[in-house]
């Protein structure tokens, strides 16, 4: 049961692509008051049909909000931040569900909106796109990151991770935005290019119809990305090209020897590889964690605080707790053991 506090906290969604349609969903479902908003008329009309509660035009969706989640595509978020930002008072909160965070983290910095805009990114989805195919349980128990930063107030940060445990349901990865897009751009973005690479490679072949014909687990698994719609991914991989080339220099090394190892048939080298790789997944599948609680002053300093989430979350943690008190403000964190 949600608490008064996060009940009524008044939403808005702009932009509802898959993400953002399944936050505004949830939210719906939460019994929370939100109100969503898109440029697009397809969507505007499939909400009108489905009772969902959405406005006309941007700024009647933001006005008087408590907090505002900025979805769309990557390059338009900064035009949309902007709106918005003068459509709302210095109380809203001001996040996005972009996968790439030091741009718009820059952005808001240097534009003076820092304070008020909370760099964020859920970690879940699927290869369709749009409000259709909205799902509202689609964060339960995902990674979310957030990104708290010096430059912005804490007490925003707390209050969005405070919304999004309680109604999400997710585990919240407080990250520095550079962190971030260095982790992402291999964790996500490059198994994009991988995907297409060997759906891409299966096309070419001059046997593709008799690969479809055998096609088992690992290949669909290995290729169900490359359903993504394409320009959503390009999106991405342009937004974080830097991290992205930066990372793919790991998997290109690493490719290698696995083929130098096939080549000479060193079958110990190729077996030392392989294993490499399955310790990594079986660490994905299941990996033990510590709990542990933190306490700061709510009303700081913030250094400490701050601090201790960002080493956090690069260390592999996350935090499924986030409470306050008229003193102090409570965390439930979760690292590695």
């Amino acid at each position: 049961m949600l608490d008064t506090g996060v009940r009524g906290t008044r939403v808005a969604v702009v932009g509802t692509g898959l993400i953002g349609g399944s936050i505004l969903l949830r939210l719906r479902e939460a019994g929370l008051d939100v109100c969503g908003w898109d440029p697009d008329p397809d969507t505007q009309r499939y909400a009108d049909q489905q009772g969902l509660t959405f406005a006309e035009n941007l700024t009647d969706a933001v006005r008087d909000r408590d907090v505002v989640f900025l979805g769309g595509p990557l390059s338009s978020l900064p035009d949309t931040l902007v709106k918005v930002a003068k459509a709302t008072g210095d109380q809203c909160v001001i996040t996005d569900v972009g996968s790439t965070k030091s741009t718009v983290a820059a952005f808001a910095l240097e534009n003076g909106l820092a304070h008020r805009f909370v760099p964020g990114h859920p970690m879940a989805g699927t290869e369709r796109a749009g409000l259709t195919a909205a799902i509202p349980a689609m964060f339960d128990g995902a990674a979310w990151v957030l990104c708290p930063s010096p430059e912005g107030l804490i007490s925003q940060f707390r209050a969005l991770s405070r919304l999004i445990i309680e109604v999400f349901e997710a585990r919240i990865v407080p990250m520095d935005p550079a962190v971030h897009d260095s982790v992402v751009a291999l964790s996500s973005h490059i198994p994009h290019l991988l995907a297409g690479s060997l759906a891409g490679a299966a096309a070419r072949s001059p046997v593709s119809e008799a690969i479809l014909g055998l096609a088992a687990g690992s290949f669909r698994d290995g290729t169900r990305v490359a359903g993504t719609p394409s320009r959503r991914t390009v999106d991405m991989l342009v937004n974080n090209r830097d991290f992205v080339l930066r990372q793919m220099e790991l998997v290109d090394t690493f490719l290698a020897d696995l083929s130098a190892a096939l080549r000479a048939n060193d079958v110990e080298a190729l077996t030392a590889h392989l294993n490499q790789s399955r310790g990594l997944r079986e660490s994905l599948l299941s990996r033990p964690m510590t709990r542990s609680a933190q306490r700061f002053p709510v009303a700081g300093p913030d250094e400490l605080e701050l601090d201790f989430l960002l080493r956090l979350g690069e260390a592999g943690g996350y935090l499924t707790g986030c409470a306050t008190d008229s003193a102090t403000v409570s965390y439930t964190a979760f690292q590695p053991a």
